[in-house]
């Protein structure tokens, strides 16, 4: 009987090893994903994981020109659709430099707080909305205009003003102070 024990003990301790091991797999598979390769973590503002990410340079140095990075270090929530430095490259030849320019200034923050929306909002949150939208859902930039969001099968796509597309590419990079849903074009207000 002692050795029937011995079995079931052994046999319950391998399960509850196993259920374990696949617990804490689960766990880690939820940590946010990798942007450009980088770690991003939660427990960092938006600012701290961007300056980290290799794909948001650009982004990086527009945010410190346009005098952005206390308020998107503050505690938020916001939800910022942030364009990877590929994005900024399909605009207009000298574009980006001329954005960062000191007299293109007011320009510059329009453009980048259009791309920030109140609030911690997943992709999971946005199709919802969109299904309650019946195909689409619209919200308002901390610009001060709307974005338009619509489903394409699994993607979720984002016009601007001006009726160029975005589809976020990585999503739900949750920061301390919201988070970030990488798109693969820059939004124009």
């Amino acid at each position: 009987m002692n050795l029937k024990k011995s079995i079931f003990s052994s046999a319950a301790v391998a399960v509850l090893a196993l259920t374990s091991f696949h617990a804490s797999a689960q766990m880690d598979s939820k940590s946010d994903p990798k942007v450009g390769g980088a770690d991003m973590y939660p427990t960092k503002t938006i600012v701290e994981n961007a300056v980290n990410s290799p794909i948001h340079k650009t982004l990086v140095a527009a945010v410190k020109a346009a005098g952005l990075v206390d308020t998107l270090n503050s505690a938020g929530p916001f939800t910022v659709f942030a364009p990877t430095d590929s994005a900024f490259a399909k605009l207009p030849a000298g574009t980006v430099d001329t954005l960062v320019k000191p007299e293109s200034h007011d320009t510059l923050v329009k453009i980048l707080t259009y791309h920030v929306v109140p609030g911690k909002i997943s992709t999971k949150d946005l199709d919802t909305m969109i299904k309650a939208g019946g195909g689409k859902a619209t919200l308002k930039t901390v610009a001060g205009e709307d974005l338009t969001f619509t489903g394409m099968g699994k993607k979720i796509m984002i016009t601007d003003s001006k009726g160029g597309m975005s589809t976020i590419t990585i999503a739900n990079v949750y920061q301390s102070n919201g988070v970030i849903q990488v798109v693969d074009s820059v939004l124009m207000p």
